[in-house]
This record gives structure tokens, C-alpha cells and sequence, in this order.
């Protein structure tokens, strides 16, 4: 059975925000000759590992909103200060979901596939500008 995880996305404003800092990070991977890999590193392992690359996704948190996923492809170990943590790797490829309010917590959760939002997937809705779109998904109207 495929399970999600779901992470908070500190730092970043916006779905723009978070697009625009993971671009700027493949070209420093790529300038730098290292493979452009999008990764995010965490000292905590999932257990579940072969649930998650059975075409789960990283779902992002912007602002109290569940925003967007990418589909998780591998968990690599790594160190980090001389201790071990997980880099949990996906792919470049930001999908909008149909928002929706999360309460804040620390690092990653589990996220049951029942519970996920839906892609966005309809023209309209994506085109909107993304501070209508937060407005209309805090009034429920989205």
C-alpha cells in the first residue's frame, strides 16, 4: 500500500517561492557538477521505505496550506556532522493540490492516501493567482 509524507515548508511565501528556491538549487547542483537531484535531508529514517517509492509523494505545507506534492524516489542514507540522517529525494516536478488548512507540527508525518488532497487539475483553478487562490481555500471555497 502507498502512504505520503507531509512537511511543513519553513521559509518559504508561496508555491512561487518554493518553485523558484528549488530552481536556483539544481543550478548550484549543476554548476557545481553534482547530479541535480532535489533532496531534503532529515535525521529521522522512515520506516516505511517501500510504501513511500511505491508512488508516494513529499506533500508541502506553505502557510498553514497543504499546497503541493513531489513524488518521492528514493531514500538515501547520509551523513551529517558525523551522524546518520535520511535525504528523502524527489523529483523536480511541483504539483498544485487543492488546498486545504494543516495544523503546524515538527519535522515529517506519515500521510494516509484517504486523506490527501486532490491534484489540481482543472485550468481555471490553476490559473488563479496564488494569494486568491489562499483566500478562497481559507474561506472554504476551494
Amino acid at each position: 500500500m502507498t502512504v505520503h509524507l507531509i512537511k511543513l515548508c519553513v521559509g518559504a511565501e508561496s508555491l512561487d517561492d518554493l518553485a523558484q528556491w528549488q530552481s536556483k538549487r539544481l543550478a548550484e547542483r549543476r554548476k557545481k557538477k553534482l547530479p541535480p537531484v532535489l533532496q531534503h535531508v532529515t535525521r529521522m529514517t522512515p520506516k516505511r521505505a517501500d510504501e513511500l517509492l511505491d508512488g508516494g509523494s513529499l506533500y508541502w505545507i506553505i502557510k498553514g496550506q497543504i499546497a503541493a506534492r513531489q513524488r518521492l524516489v528514493a531514500l538515501k542514507a547520509v551523513q551529517k556532522d558525523g551522524k546518520p540522517h535520511c535525504a528523502l529525494v524527489y523529483e523536480p516536478k511541483l504539483i498544485p493540490v487543492l488546498r486545504r488548512h494543516h495544523r503546524p507540527f515538527q519535522g515529517w508525518r506519515y500521510f494516509d492516501p484517504k486523506d490527501v488532497p486532490p491534484d489540481v487539475r482543472d485550468i481555471r483553478a490553476g490559473n488563479l493567482p496564488e494569494k486568491l487562490t489562499l483566500e478562497l481555500a481559507e474561506l472554504g471555497l476551494l
